[in-house]
C-alpha cells in the first residue's frame, strides 16, 4: 500500500490495521509531515519529496493500493473553508489549482507506472469535481468509479488498473 501526499501518516495507518504482511509506503513534500508520519506509521516506510520522485524504485509495477490525499481545493475556494482549515493546514496541502485537480492529474499519469495489475488509486474529491476526477483517471488508463459514505458524505474517487497486461 502506498500512502502519497500523507500528511501524519493516519490513512495509512488506518488503512492497513489489521492486515498482516502488508508493505506500507508512505511520501510527503512537507518535512513536517514526514517527520510526523514516521512517528505515527512506526514499521512503515516514509519518504520525503515530490509524489513518486520520493519513491524506491522496486515499488513501480507493485502497488495494489495508491491511497493519495491529493489537495483538491479549487485555489479561489480556500478562503471560505472553514477557519480550522485555513488556520492549521498548510496551504500546499488544500490548493489543488484553479479546478482543485492539479495534482491529481500529476498522480493519475504516473500512477499505471506504479500500480500492480488489477491495483487501485483512491482519492478524495468533492462532488461538483466527480466527472472532471473521472476523465482525469480516464485519461491515464484507469476506469473510475465513486464510491460514497452516506454517513459522512465524503466521495472517494476509486480508478482501477486492468487485471491484464499488455506488452
Amino acid at each position: 500500500m502506498l500512502d502519497l501526499c500523507c500528511g501524519t501518516g493516519a490513512l495509512g495507518v488506518t488503512a492497513t490495521r489489521g492486515i498482516p504482511d502488508v508493505r506500507l509506503v508512505a511520501a510527503d513534500i512537507d518535512p513536517a509531515a514526514v517527520a510526523c508520519a514516521r512517528r505515527n506509521a512506526t514499521g512503515a516506510e516514509v519518504y520525503e519529496g515530490d509524489l513518486f520522485d520520493a519513491l524506491p524504485d522496486d515499488l513501480r509495477g507493485r502497488v495494489d493500493v495508491l491511497l493519495a490525499n491529493v489537495p483538491y481545493v479549487p485555489t479561489a475556494q480556500i478562503a471560505f473553508l472553514p477557519e480550522e482549515f485555513r488556520v492549521h493546514e498548510r496551504r500546499a496541502a488544500l490548493d489543488g489549482g484553479d479546478d482543485g485537480l492539479r495534482v491529481l492529474r500529476r498522480v493519475a499519469a504516473q500512477a499505471p507506472d506504479w500500480l500492480a495489475p488489477g491495483g487501485h488509486l483512491l482519492t478524495e474529491a468533492g462532488d461538483a469535481q466527480l466527472d472532471a476526477a473521472h476523465g482525469v483517471l480516464r485519461a491515464a488508463g484507469l476506469e473510475p468509479r465513486t464510491v460514497t459514505d452516506p454517513e459522512t458524505e465524503t466521495s472517494i474517487v476509486v480508478g482501477s488498473m486492468s487485471r491484464t497486461i499488455y506488452p
